[in-house]
């Protein structure tokens, strides 16, 4: 497994700093994100999933702690839109340029808004999707929020 990936390339450039950390992906697991946090013996609060929805037929990014769903409502609002919905795994896969388990808000293809769960920044330290399955990249939420300019708002169901 590569360690560098566009997403590391991007958290660099960015001059964000973070360690990477590996772990056996289960592709059979039923919640990616929560098979991260086990595999990485880490509270799945802090170990959090990217995902793609889209606001009023737009592309959006969403940031939340894996032990945790997305309210539609609150990211439409969040958007200010009127509904919300999650992407394909095809059309997340396409605009991303990653594959599913292995999609990380940083790197993409084509750089979407982004909102980050506000409950993330309670923690010093979060892991997220490093560009690969079975790669996570530890760093400051607050880090995430500068490089991805992404708002900071309550998301979760």
């Amino acid at each position: 497994m590569s360690r560098t990936t566009r997403a590391t390339q991007a958290l660099a450039r960015a001059g964000v700093s973070f360690t990477v950390h590996t772990y056996d992906y289960d592709p059979t697991a039923d919640r990616v994100g929560i098979q991260a946090a086990e595999a990485l013996r880490e509270d799945p609060a802090r170990v959090l999933k990217t995902l793609m929805a889209e606001v009023d037929g737009k592309p959006v990014c969403v940031i939340v702690p894996s032990d945790r769903e997305v309210s539609m409502k609150k990211l439409a609002s969040a958007f200010k839109g009127k509904s919300a919905s999650m992407m394909t795994p095809a059309d997340a896969e396409r605009l991303t340029g990653f594959v599913v388990g292995g999609i990380s808000p940083f790197g993409q293809k084509k750089q979407v808004p982004t909102a980050i769960e506000a409950e993330a920044l309670a923690h010093e330290a979060v892991y997220m999707n490093g560009g690969q399955r079975g790669l996570q990249v530890r760093l400051d939420p607050r880090d995430v929020v500068t490089a991805l300019k992404a708002i900071v708002v309550p998301v979760v169901a």
